[in-house]
């Protein structure tokens, strides 16, 4: 599967071996504790979804860390990273939790799917969809998230013009948006 390529590597560590699994590990447990500490576990394996096929897509950064601390002229990928409150996971439960499904996902997530291959994006259903939900397809709604694919362009093919199918026939005549013959 796309996502099981490289979905490990963070690249601020450069090597491999515990100190980067652990890295790998605390980026992806910060971000489903601060994304979805209040849903099921279907809700915190969609989010873990997202972040892993972000990773496997060409759009978003290569690693588990870039994708979950990503930041562009629109602000943060994920609203927690940015929002000025503290990043420390207080709540002990909920903290473990996170921290399971995070190495679940991390080492088995490409045999685990709630939203599937292609969502890349959600938002609470909270707050109206943002500003790129226009561009892009509802895929799923699990516990307080909607998730979203991009929009795959219309491909099926245009109806064939009057003018073309009016000279098809040598005897036919096309004047002024009419065939005669």
């Amino acid at each position: 599967s796309e996502r099981s390529s490289d979905r490990q590597g963070c690249r601020e560590d450069g090597q491999k071996g515990s100190s980067m699994i652990e890295t790998v590990l605390l980026c992806m447990s910060l971000n489903l504790y601060f994304e979805a500490r209040g849903e099921e576990v279907q809700g915190q394996i969609a989010v873990a979804e997202v972040t892993l096929n972000r990773v496997a897509s060409p759009a978003f950064p290569d690693d588990i860390c870039g994708v979950v601390l990503q930041e562009n002229e629109n602000g943060c990928a994920y609203s927690w990273w940015c929002d000025g409150l503290s990043d420390e996971m207080s709540e002990g439960n909920s903290m473990k939790r996170a921290k399971a499904i995070a190495e679940l996902m991390i080492l088995e997530g490409e045999y685990i799917s709630v939203v599937g291959e292609e969502a890349t994006h959600y938002h609470a259903t909270t707050i109206d969809p943002p500003y790129w939900a226009e561009d892009m397809e509802e895929t799923a709604r699990v516990g307080n998230h909607v998730f979203y694919k991009e929009r795959k362009p219309d491909l099926s093919p245009m109806p064939r013009p009057k003018e073309i199918s009016c000279l098809e026939n040598a005897d036919d005549v096309y004047v002024e948006g009419v065939c005669k013959q």
